[in-house]
């Protein structure tokens, strides 16, 4: 930093000393912008066509030394009059967003008149990381979680509906989800670009365990067909719910079976997810009435048979009681099993409780799936 200030002092006196020679003012008096560039001498052959805020730059031109106030689109920026001669001004791109933007560098001077610059102020459109639950009912807010929401931000989901917008953070959106969402990936806009989501709002691909109807081994006892007033509310149509004492190393089958006990639903895994697990998640939604603290939760998803080995889903994880999308990278789950080959028949599938610890358990879930991490274009 001191090393760049050092440059800015010798860079001002050089400039005064030439100004100064000059005995006829150039453009007829006129101020002119020619190119802006960075104030690091290490960089002072590479002019810019844009910059990001809070950078600090070199407007380099004629007769500029009268100006009062420099604008990036409508944010004023700080000016220090030692910086300021008649052929550079140094000033740094406001921190602030703006609200309108019309890509332009403004300058004010003295006699009121104002020089205009094409200079885009570059500010990162949104990014869209997750959905706390992928699945929200109409008129229930949903959570998204990414970064740059600058307001104003409108989210659309697939069939055009855009939802209302309850709160808004740099990185949280609160939107109430519109009647008529449907399916799919969700679009948020705002000034500064649109972002289009890699997952589904009510992710309705590769499931594989699903409860409508209920197919397979086990277990039908725990199937949820209507929740009564002490259940969760359904998501997705029927649901699992475990209300029991796991005990120390207890073995309790949660769902899952062969491929022929399973039926179609076997076959939801991509043949890609085998191949490339690196590429796709596991997802499901769970709701803990009392938090998983306790034992442990074992996958087999897209193996052939019983035989292939199990990954461990440990505890801690509590949603005090509301829906949430969980997500584990289908590679971790994979690489507890010996590599699998694709398997057009379906397949194999269990999810048991099996761990150290009693588990006082009261969790909910639906919607078992293998889905992409990132959606192709």
């Amino acid at each position: 930093m001191q090393k760049i200030y050092s440059s800015i002092v010798v860079l001002i006196m050089c400039i005064g000393i030439f100004s100064c020679t000059k005995d006829n003012l150039p453009n007829n008096g006129e101020p002119r912008i020619s190119y802006v560039r960075l104030t690091d001498p290490a960089t002072a052959d590479s002019l810019l066509v844009e910059a990001g805020q809070g950078v600090l730059i070199a407007i380099v031109g004629e007769n500029l030394g009268d100006a009062r106030e420099i604008w990036f689109n409508d944010q004023k920026a700080s000016l220090t009059q030692p910086y300021i001669t008649a052929t550079v001004i140094l000033v740094s791109i406001p921190s602030q967003i703006p609200v309108e933007v019309d890509n332009k560098l403004k300058i004010i001077f003295a006699s009121g008149k104002k020089l205009e610059y094409d200079f885009p102020v570059k500010i990162s459109k949104p990014l869209v990381t997750r959905m706390d639950c992928e699945y929200v009912a109409a008129g229930d807010v949903a959570v998204i979680t990414g970064d740059f929401f600058y307001p104003p931000v409108t989210v659309t989901f697939t069939g055009g509906a855009t939802g209302e917008i309850v709160e808004t953070t740099d990185k949280q959106l609160r939107v109430r989800v519109p009647a008529g969402a449907q399916p799919g990936q969700i679009t948020i806009k705002t000034n500064f670009g649109e972002a289009i989501s890699d997952f589904w709002f009510r992710d309705n691909r590769n499931i594989f365990i699903s409860s409508d109807p209920f197919t397979g081994w086990w277990n039908y006892s725990f199937v949820v067909t209507n929740p009564g007033a002490d259940d969760p509310a359904a998501i997705n149509g029927n649901y699992i719910r475990v209300k029991q004492p796991i005990s120390n190393w207890g073995w309790v089958e949660l769902a899952g079976g062969p491929a022929d006990a399973m039926g179609p639903i076997s076959k939801n895994i991509p043949d890609e997810a085998i191949l490339k697990p690196e590429n796709y998640n596991l997802k499901f939604e769970l709701n803990t009435k009392k938090p998983y603290n306790n034992n442990g939760l074992k996958f087999c998803v897209g193996v052939k048979n019983d035989g292939q080995g199990d990954f461990s889903w440990k505890p801690p994880y509590d949603t005090k009681g509301v829906w949430q999308t969980v997500i584990i990278p289908y590679e971790e789950v994979t690489a507890a099993y010996a590599k699998q080959t694709v398997q057009p028949n379906g397949y194999y599938t269990r999810i048991v409780f099996n761990g150290a610890g009693e588990l006082d358990c009261d969790m909910s879930f639906d919607n078992f799936r293998v889905v992409p991490k990132v959606i192709k274009k």
